[in-house]
């Protein structure tokens, strides 16, 4: 953890991003690490844990990290969770809570907020499109013999 607290330091005095950072742990080794890099590639996903899991994965040439876990110098937010649960992430280690974030100016609370709506009440408006190809291949994704699923 001590890791991955000071290399949010580094990055974030690197001016990289936010004061975040992220290791994924398998077997006692680190298999992946990433850093908040939202503001230096103008990428709104590039959160440390999503960082983390990518690098994983790519190290380990699959997408799946079960029996991981992931360190984090902050409780994850409501993206880099499902990140996480859709990666088969075991165990969530983390330094500062999601308070701490919202005292400095990362408030995630509004996501939890919206997540609990009803879809027709957030903020972002859902439209769906009714396309009957949609639904084909769909059906042809669960006839694929030779799928992989996640």
């Amino acid at each position: 953890m001590r890791h991955v607290v000071e290399l949010s330091r580094v990055k974030m005095l690197e001016r990289q991003g936010g004061p975040f950072a992220a290791a994924v742990v398998m077997d006692g080794e680190i298999v992946g690490e990433g850093w908040n890099c939202v503001t230096g590639s103008n990428d709104p996903t590039a959160h440390a844990e999503i960082q983390a899991v990518r690098a994983a994965c790519a190290a380990r040439g699959t997408f799946t990290l079960e029996g991981a876990a992931i360190y984090a110098s902050c409780e994850p937010c409501p993206m880099c969770l499902a990140a996480i649960y859709w990666a088969r992430i075991d165990t969530v280690y983390y330094a500062n809570t999601t308070e701490d974030a919202a005292a400095i100016g990362f408030d995630d609370g509004f996501l939890y907020d919206e997540l609990s709506k009803p879809s027709r009440e957030r903020k972002v408006t859902l439209l769906r499109v009714d396309v009957p190809e949609a639904k084909e291949v769909f059906a042809q994704w669960e006839q694929m013999p030779d799928k992989i699923r996640y």
